[in-house]
């Protein structure tokens, strides 16, 4: 039985994402909207699937490229966990096609299966596989935790919002990523985005109800995560020393990200700040005499930075501004230095390939450490994650320097550190390095997608010379619907 561990969280990311790509401008162009997706969405490309990969293929060549950079054997890992809401089958988790490919027979006393809720799948398999490291359970290997979609929407206005991607992660003790602090969630039920059909890859969504309970989740999460912070030990653990707890007590922020004008909105809703709801106000227990610097807007409209527009809003409920769009654009203008100093970022993977439902909110945390890397130790990040139907969490990582020790003695020339994340992941080399397609192109391979859904007994027919080596694909669906995969 391994000792109890001590500052669990990620040792390590890997990520995969479409080699192909559109950009925005493109369908802009074909939409007669110019400005409609690079400034209204606030996306920069959108990255697609053909039929040659599914999201068995997807997880497989993340989880791979972990595995095999930071020379991680199967027989270390006690714990698989999936989070997807892209399903091939009603019963059957895809962690068992990954055990297949990756561990073999011999290594089969794996524990986990998948997580399903929309985009929040990702979350609920982290906090799981957390959990099982600081458990009484643990056996002393890591946990593996892999997230991804692939995001498809039928021809329309829906469509620039799609994408695609995946990001494995290692879990264990002695972090550079720790998860630490209190948590908040938000769970209720809300028809916003949800996927009832067996015969299609399409949601039904209802786009302007998904963005209020997307804002109204930040909202919630965020009040009854002040009120936990407000708390002496949770103080104590987050190293908060006497600091307010407001959006000033954390260095970054990473959120879910359907597309980055949505991201703008939620984090200008951490600025608006909310009374905490059913729970004491996280600025009630703050003495008298640091009153006074609390920055959130809810908490003290009279503030320097709030003079001006922003006065109408003054004793109006939070939720009441949910979908105001002056306030709206009066709060994303105020948050906007605070924005570019601690969100944007982490934006820059999830620009350019889209929308990734359970990955979105990992690849932008990839994106941050691939842009800050030690810096950031010492750093408070604060996650927001948020799945449609809907289930949405506020939690706080720890950027660190790990004193060496982790569940397994690997070799002490590669430890697990913030840089090793930033210099193995590549992030922009491999975004830079992807294929410019065209619309045609990517119309094309959405057909494909949409022919195929469903059907046994073929062979897929997209181009398996436009996918980057290393990649897993799909080989054949037989009669029984049965799927064979092969790697370039």
């Amino acid at each position: 039985m391994a000792r109890r561990a001590t500052d669990a969280g990620i040792l390590a990311m890997e990520c995969y994402f479409p080699q192909r790509y559109v950009p925005q401008t493109a369908l802009e162009e074909a939409d007669g909207c110019a400005g409609k997706y690079t400034v209204g969405l606030g996306q920069t490309a959108l990255a697609f699937f053909d039929d040659r990969e599914d999201i068995a293929s997807v997880l497989l060549t993340a989880c791979a490229r972990l595995l095999e950079r930071y020379g991680v054997p199967a027989s270390a890992i006690g714990r698989l966990e999936v989070g997807t809401e892209t399903l091939l089958d009603k019963s059957k988790s895809v962690k068992t096609t990954l055990m297949a490919q990756l561990f073999g027979a011999e290594h089969s006393d794996v524990e986990g299966v998948s997580s399903t809720n929309a985009c929040y799948g990702g979350t609920a398999a982290l906090l799981n596989s957390v959990a099982w490291v600081e458990s009484s359970a643990w056996d002393g290997r890591y946990a593996l935790v892999v997230c991804g979609d692939i995001a498809v929407y039928a021809p329309g206005p829906a469509r620039p919002t799609g994408g695609g991607g995946a990001v494995a992660m290692l879990v264990g003790p002695d972090a550079p990523l720790v998860m630490a602090g209190p948590r908040a969630t938000h769970a209720f039920e809300v028809y916003d985005f949800y996927k009832p059909r067996g015969d299609t890859e399409y949601a039904t969504v209802d786009g302007k109800l998904s963005q209020d309970a997307y804002l109204a989740s930040v909202d919630t999460c965020w009040s009854r995560l002040k009120a936990k912070l407000g708390a002496p030990a949770a103080a104590e653990q987050l190293g908060l020393n006497g600091s307010p707890a407001d959006l000033r007590a954390f260095d970054y922020v990473c959120m879910h990200s359907p597309y980055n004008k949505l991201v703008q909105k939620g984090f200008a809703r951490l600025l608006y700040g909310t009374a905490a709801l059913g729970q004491p106000s996280a600025t009630s227990v703050l003495t008298l005499s640091r009153r006074a610097a609390v920055g959130d807007f809810a908490d003290d409209a009279t503030a320097p930075r709030f003079a001006g527009d922003a006065q109408r809003w003054a004793g109006v409920p939070p939720a009441k501004t949910v979908g105001d769009r002056e306030a709206e654009k009066c709060f994303v203008g105020l948050a906007k230095p605070d924005f570019e100093a601690k969100c944007a970022p982490s934006d820059t993977a999830s620009r350019q390939v889209g929308n990734c439902y359970t990955a979105a909110l990992y690849m932008n945390l990839l994106s941050l450490v691939s842009a800050k890397a030690s810096s950031l130790m010492g750093a408070r990040l604060l996650l927001f994650s948020y799945g449609s139907g809907a289930v949405a969490t506020a939690f706080t990582l720890i950027g660190r320097e790990p004193s060496g020790g982790s569940a397994l003695a690997l070799p002490p020339a590669s430890p697990f550190t913030l840089e090793r994340i930033a210099t193995t992941a590549q992030l922009a080399e491999r975004l830079t390095a992807r294929t410019c397609s065209d619309l045609p192109t990517l119309t094309r391979a959405l057909e494909l997608r949409e022919e195929r859904y469903g059907q046994a007994g073929y062979e897929p027919s997209g181009d398996v010379g436009a996918l980057a080596p290393g990649t897993y694909y799909l080989a054949a669906v037989d009669e029984l619907h049965r799927r064979t995969y092969s790697r370039k």
